[in-house]
C-alpha cells in the first residue's frame, strides 16, 4: 500500500496520455453511459463472481476536509476480452493509481465510469485497487458526524464500486478518525489501533453478501447503548444528550427490536442471518429508517419519543422498527436483481411489519391501523393523472430513486394483503419460506415468487398480477340498490384521468377488471347489516331480498370499503353522503368510522360534498370520537380542509368555531398523549387573534396546559408558528427558543430555520436562492421544513414569485438528492397554496417543459393535484 499517497496528481495528469494510447489494439472499446445501464449491469453480473471488497476510508475532523481513501476488489472474471466498467460518479481528478493485480493500469475515465481495457483482463482472479477522493453525495457530513447513505446508486459517488444489486459481494471496512470519534458498520469491530494521540483506526469483520446500496458507516461523536433481549445482543448509537429521554425509550426499543427479530424468524423459518444487530439514531434522518445489515439507521426523533406520546407515536415507532427489521430477510438476505423489482423489498418490509406489531398492541384496531397507514397515501397518487403502477421499468440506475413513493410504501402493501386472502394465508407463507431459502445470499425476481405461489395454488397469480401489480391506477366501484338487490359493479377510469393532463399514454388493456373482495355496510335507519362481495369480472349481485331480519326497501346508507382491505374509487349516493355528513361518528366500529370518512374525503375532492359541511361534520364528530386513531384521523382531516380547501376569507371566519372545538376535544380527551396530539394540531391550525395570544402565553410559561406536559418539540413548534403569524417579538422569541435547546443538533436545526421564519420577504427570498447549490441542499430534513416555512398557506402571495423556480429545480434535485427527496420538495414547495394563480404557475410549466421525464413529471402531477382541485 506505501508509495501511493505521492500519486494522486500524477495519475490525474496523465491520463490523457493513456487514453490516447488505449484503443489502437484489438480490445473491443466501450464508452458507458452514465449511471449504470440495464445492460451493463446484465452483462457484469453474467462474467463477474466471487466479489470481495475492502475498502479503507481516512475521516478528517474538519468536514472541510475531503474524504480519501483505497479500494480493493477482488473478484473472478470471465469476460472474454470485454472491458472491465468500474462506477464512480466523481471527476476524474479524484481517482489516484489505479492498479490490477499489483501493476499500475492505464484506465480510461468517462463519466461515471473507470474503464479498464479487455485485454489487460484475462479470465481468471483479479485484484484491482484504487485510491480515491470521495465526494460528499451520500456521506452526509455535519460538524461533529456522518453516516453514508448508499441507496439505491450513491456508493459509487464515495468510491470506485459495482454498483448493482446483483453483484452482492463480502465487505471489508476500515475508517481511520479522529481519536475522540466512534463509529458503526456492517460488519462487528475486531480491532481499534491508536496511530497517534489524535487519531486511531477501527476496522470491521468481513460481512456476508450484500449489494453495494446496503454498505453503510458512520462516525463521529456518537454515544452507545447497549441492550440484551433472549440472548441477543443490541448496541444503539446516538447523539441525544438528554438522558432522560434516553432512559425513557431504551426499554421499549430493544423490546420492539428483539420481538420483531423472533417473529420473524419463526414466520420465514430463517435464522436471523447477519451475525451482530447494532443501529443507530441519526437525527434528522432524510428516512424514516434504512435497512442496512448489522448497522440500521433510523431517524432519532421516531425512536426517541418525547414525554407522554400518544398511541399512534407508539405505534409508529413499532412498525417503523417492524419495517426495518423485516428488511433482514426481505431485501437483504433476497434482494432484488434490478430495481424494477426495489418494490419487492418494501412491500414485504411493510406488509410484515403490520403481522409483527400486532402483538405488542393488543388493545388497537390492527385492520383500522392497516386502513390508516397505506389506503390514503395511495389514493392520494392513484387519484391522480401521475399515477404509476406498482412495478416499473428501469433502463438506468441512476433513475432508481425516482421509483419510490406511496405505490411502493402504501398501494403495494394492500395489494399483498389481497393476494393473502386470495391464495390463503398458509399457502402465502409456504410460497415465501420457499422463495427465501432458494435465494438466500442471492437475487430474485417478482416473477421468480409468482412462480412459486402459481404452483402452491390454483389462482393464476401471473393473471391477477397483471393487473394490480403492472397496471396503474384503481378501478371505480359502484355500489347501488336494485330491485331487492346490492349491485356490485366496477370500471376502469384511467383514460379519462390520464387525458385531463396529458399523462403517458400505456399500452393498457381494455375493459381492466381488478379481482377483489368488497365488504359493504348497509343501512336501514339504524339498523345495518354487512355484505360481501367477490368482484372478478364486470360486476357481481348481491341478493338483499327474501334474506331473514332486513327491511323490505331501499337503504338509505350503502358504504364500500368498510372490510379496509378492498381497494377502488367507491361513489357514494347522494342519501349516503347526507347520513354520512350527519352522523359517521355514530357509526358502529372505528374501521367503519375511518372508511366513511375517507369516503366524505373522497367526495370532497371531487365537488360532490362541499369542504365546510365536511369541517363541520369532522368538528363535531371529534369530541365524542372515542378511538384514538380515528381521532387522529380526524384532527388531519380538519387540518387539511382548513388550511387548503377554504378560501381565506372563509378560512377566518371558521376559526373560530374550529379553535374552540379542538380545545373542548383536548379538555374531554381521556389520555396525556391523546390531548399532547390535539394540542399539536392546534398549534399548526391556530389562526384568531385570541388563540395565537393564548399560545404565546403558553410558550412564555404564563400558562401551563391541564393533564399533558409540553415537549420540546412543541415549544419549538410554537415558537415558529408564532413567527409565522408575525407576532410582535418574533425574532426574540426565536432566538430564546434557540437558547432553550441543549442538543446541538436541534440548536443548529433552528439556526438554519431563522431566515425561513424571517418577517421579511427578501430575507426567505435569499435563503430560497441559496437551495440553487447543491451544497446548501445537503440536510435535505432542514431544507423541506424551510421550503414548508417560506410556502404556508399565510404567506402564499409572498411566496409565489419563487413557485416557477423551485419546480424547475427539481430536476437537479433528483439527480443530486436522496430517494424521497423531489417528491417532499414539491410538496413542500406547493402544499401552501391553493390560488388559481398558483395552480397556472404549474400547469404552464408542465405545457412548457414537455422534455421532463415521465416520472419527474408524474412525481409533479403527483404534488400538485390538491391544487388543481383546490384552484377548481
Amino acid at each position: 500500500m506505501q508509495g501511493r499517497r505521492n500519486s494522486w496528481v500524477t495519475v490525474a495528469t496523465v491520463i490523457g496520455m493513456l487514453v490516447t494510447l488505449h484503443g489502437c489494439g484489438p480490445d473491443r472499446a466501450t464508452t458507458p453511459e452514465p449511471g449504470v445501464a440495464l445492460a451493463l449491469a446484465e452483462s457484469r453480473a453474467a462474467v463477474i463472481s466471487d466479489l470481495r471488497y475492502a475498502v479503507r476510508f481516512d475521516l478528517p475532523s474538519s468536514r472541510d476536509s475531503a474524504v480519501r481513501g483505497t479500494v480493493e476488489v477482488r473478484f473472478t472474471w470471465r469476460g472474454a476480452g470485454e472491458d472491465l466498467v468500474l462506477d464512480f460518479r466523481a471527476p476524474s481528478a479524484q481517482v489516484g493509481l489505479v492498479q490490477l493485480d499489483g501493476d499500475t493500469a492505464a484506465p480510461r475515465l468517462v463519466p461515471d465510469h473507470i474503464v479498464l481495457p479487455g485485454s489487460a483482463v484475462p479470465d481468471g482472479a483479479h485484484l484491482i485497487t484504487v485510491d480515491f477522493t470521495s465526494t460528499d453525495a451520500a456521506l452526509n457530513r455535519n460538524d461533529e458526524y456522518l453516516y453514508a447513505l448508499f441507496v439505491p446508486d450513491r456508493a459509487s459517488t464515495a468510491f470506485p464500486v459495482f454498483e448493482q444489486p446483483d453483484l452482492k459481494a463480502r465487505w471489508t471496512v476500515t475508517l481511520a478518525m479522529p481519536a475522540a470519534w466512534d463509529a458503526v458498520s456492517n460488519g462487528a469491530l475486531v480491532a481499534r489501533d491508536s496511530t497517534s494521540v489524535e487519531r486511531h483506526t477501527l476496522r470491521f469483520a468481513e460481512t456476508e453478501p450484500i449489494s453495494t446500496y446496503l454498505l453503510s458507516f458512520a462516525a463521529g461523536k456518537l454515544q452507545r447503548l447497549e441492550g440484551e433481549r433472549d440472548g441477543r445482543h443490541f448496541t444503539m448509537f446516538h447523539r441525544e444528550t438528554d438522558a432522560a429521554k434516553i432512559a425513557r425509550n431504551a426499554k421499549a426499543i430493544f423490546d420492539l427490536q428483539a420481538s420483531s427479530m423472533a417473529w420473524l424468524e419463526e414466520y420465514t423459518g430463517i435464522a436471523y442471518p447477519f451475525g451482530k444487530f447494532d443501529f443507530f439514531a441519526v437525527p434528522a434522518f432524510q428516512f424514516g429508517g434504512m435497512e442496512h445489515p448489522g448497522a440500521i439507521w433510523y431517524r432519532a426523533d421516531a425512536l426517541l419519543l418525547d414525554e407522554s406520546p400518544s398511541r399512534a407515536q407508539e405505534l409508529g415507532r413499532a412498525s417503523l422498527i417492524a419495517h426495518e427489521t423485516a428488511h433482514m430477510w426481505f431485501g437483504d438476505l433476497v434482494t432484488m436483481r434490478w430495481f424494477n423489482d426495489v418494490w419487492m423489498k418494501e412491500v414485504f418490509a411493510n406488509f410484515m411489519a403490520a403481522k409483527i406489531v400486532q402483538p405488542s398492541f393488543p388493545d388497537i384496531d390492527h385492520d383500522l391501523r392497516f386502513f390508516q397507514a397505506h389506503h390514503a397515501s395511495a389514493y392520494g397518487v392513484d387519484r391522480t393523472p401521475g399515477a404509476n403502477p406498482i412495478r416499473q421499468e428501469l433502463a438506468n440506475l441512476r433513475e432508481a430513486g425516482s421509483l419510490y413513493g406511496a405505490i411502493i410504501y402504501q398501494k403495494a402493501p394492500v395489494v399483498m394483503k389481497q393476494l393473502e386472502t386470495l391464495v390463503g394465508e398458509s399457502t402465502f407463507r409456504d410460497g415465501l419460506r420457499q422463495y427465501l431459502d432458494a435465494h438466500r445470499f442471492g437475487n430474485a425476481t417478482w416473477d421468480d415468487l409468482v412462480a412459486v405461489l402459481d404452483d402452491l395454488t390454483p389462482e393464476d397469480v401471473r393473471a391477477w398480477s397483471r393487473v394490480w401489480v403492472e397496471e396503474r391506477g384503481r378501478p371505480t366501484i359502484e355500489s347501488r340498490y336494485a330491485q331487492g338487490n346490492l349491485v356490485l359493479s366496477q370500471r376502469d377510469d384511467w383514460k379519462a384521468l390520464a387525458a385531463r393532463f396529458s399523462a403517458p399514454s400505456t399500452n393498457r388493456a381494455e375493459n381492466l377488471r381488478w379481482t377483489q373482495q368488497v365488504t359493504v355496510h348497509v343501512g336501514w335507519g339504524r339498523q345495518t347489516v354487512l355484505l360481501r362481495g367477490s368482484l372478478r369480472g364486470d360486476s357481481v349481485v348481491i341478493p338483499l331480498a327474501g334474506q331473514s331480519g332486513l327491511p323490505v326497501g331501499e337503504p338509505d346508507l350503502i358504504l364500500p370499503g368498510v372490510d379496509g382491505q378492498s381497494y377502488a374509487r367507491f361513489p357514494l349516493s347522494a342519501a349516503t353522503r347526507a347520513v354520512l355528513l350527519a352522523r359517521a361518528g355514530e357509526l358502529e366500529g372505528p374501521l367503519t368510522r375511518a372508511v366513511a370518512w375517507q369516503g366524505l374525503y373522497e367526495e370532497m375532492l371531487d365537488g360532490t360534498v362541499p369542504p365546510r359541511a365536511l369541517l363541520s361534520s369532522a368538528l363535531r364528530a371529534l369530541g365524542e370520537e372515542r378511538d384514538e386513531l380515528v381521532a387522529s384521523q380526524l384532527t388531519g382531516l380538519i387540518r387539511g380542509i382548513h388550511w387548503r380547501y377554504l378560501s381565506d376569507s372563509s378560512r377566518r371566519a371558521v376559526a373560530p368555531d374550529v379553535e374552540r372545538a379542538l380545545w373542548a376535544a383536548l379538555a374531554r380527551a381521556p389520555t396525556p398523549g391523546r390531548k399532547g396530539s390535539l394540542f399539536s394540531t392546534i398549534i399548526g391550525i391556530t389562526l384568531t387573534d385570541a388563540g395565537v395570544a393564548r399560545l404565546e402565553r403558553i410558550w412564555r410559561k404564563r400558562e401551563v396546559p391541564r393533564g399533558f406536559p409540553v415537549s420540546e418539540s412543541q415549544f419549538v413548534a410554537i415558537a415558529e408558528g408564532l413567527a409565522i403569524r408575525q407576532v410582535a417579538d418574533a425574532e426574540a422569541i426565536l432566538s430564546e427558543q434557540e437558547s432553550r435547546l441543549t442538543n446541538p443538533d436541534r440548536k443548529a436545526r433552528q439556526r438554519f430555520m431563522r431566515a425561513a421564519l424571517s418577517a421579511n420577504v427578501a430575507v426567505r427570498d435569499s435563503l430560497f436562492r441559496t437551495f440553487g447549490q447543491v451544497e446548501n441542499r445537503r440536510r435535505e430534513s432542514w431544507v423541506l421544513d424551510a421550503m414548508s416555512a417560506m410556502n404556508h398557506p399565510l404567506r402564499e402571495r409572498a411566496a409565489i414569485g419563487n413557485l416557477e423556480a423551485a419546480l424547475a429545480l427539481t430536476a437537479e434535485i433528483q439527480s443530486t438528492g436522496d430517494i424521497f427527496f423531489p417528491l417532499n420538495w414539491l410538496n413542500a414547495t406547493l402544499g401552501g397554496h391553493r390560488s388559481v394563480e398558483a395552480a397556472a404557475i404549474v400547469a404552464e410549466f408542465l405545457q412548457t417543459h414537455q422534455a421532463l421525464s415521465p416520472r419527474l413529471r408524474g412525481k409533479m402531477l403527483q404534488a400538485s393535484d390538491d391544487l388543481f382541485r383546490a384552484a377548481r
